[in-house]
């Protein structure tokens, strides 16, 4: 008897917003993408258009939605408060420099947000939304945030919450979380942070 079909997940990072393009550390802000983001997130759908996703989940921030719309799959989402980006609290609009310059020995992925969520308080809502994840089958499909899903992957390859800080994300970027040897033991990331998709949209700006 072969063994279940294990989840494979495909996570996408919403669209460019004017916060991204700045560095504002943008979390319950709930800013619009912008118009580029927009085609960003319309270049989403064809790597994902001939798959079928048993589940589709958003953040129901606007940023988010807004991409899973674009790239085809509004009708079919689930909004998850799970899915919200980091809650930056008193630095939520400040870029790390400004940040730096009130507090100079802050560090993220250490220290969190005043005002906001900790490392811990993050990874906690990372940790249980992969276990709903992890307790799925077939092709998954999330939209979220880029601090939000780093906290993710660092979940789902059992590693501690801090260890997020190691992963990067582009806007509208896809990136696939599965496993190896279809083995719950050995969580894998697939693909990561894979922007080719806008190629032609780099090019229409050169």
């Amino acid at each position: 008897m072969s063994s279940p079909q294990l989840p494979v997940v495909y996570l996408v990072r919403h669209g460019e917003t004017a916060w991204s393009l700045s560095g504002q550390h943008t979390g319950r802000t709930d800013i619009a993408l912008t118009p580029n983001g927009e085609k960003q997130a319309l270049s989403v759908a064809p790597r994902l258009k001939d798959l079928q996703f048993t589940s589709v989940y958003t953040s129901p921030l606007s940023r988010a939605r807004r991409t899973c719309e674009l790239a085809g799959f509004g009708a079919q989402a689930t909004a998850d408060d799970d899915l919200m980006e980091w809650h930056y609290g008193d630095y939520e609009g400040l870029t790390s420099k400004e940040i730096l310059a009130k507090n100079p020995q802050w560090y993220l992925f250490r220290d969190g947000f005043p005002g906001g969520e900790s490392v811990e308080e993050i990874g906690a809502r990372a940790q249980r939304f992969v276990a709903r994840l992890k307790a799925g089958s077939g092709n998954l499909l999330v939209f979220s945030h880029g601090h939000m899903l780093r906290f993710v992957a660092a979940s789902w390859l059992n590693l501690a919450s801090s260890e997020a800080r190691i992963f990067t994300l582009s806007t509208a970027s896809l990136s696939i979380l599965g496993f190896d040897h279809n083995s719950l033991d050995e969580p894998v990331i697939k693909l990561w942070n894979d922007d080719s998709h806008m190629r032609a949209l780099i090019n229409e700006t050169r």
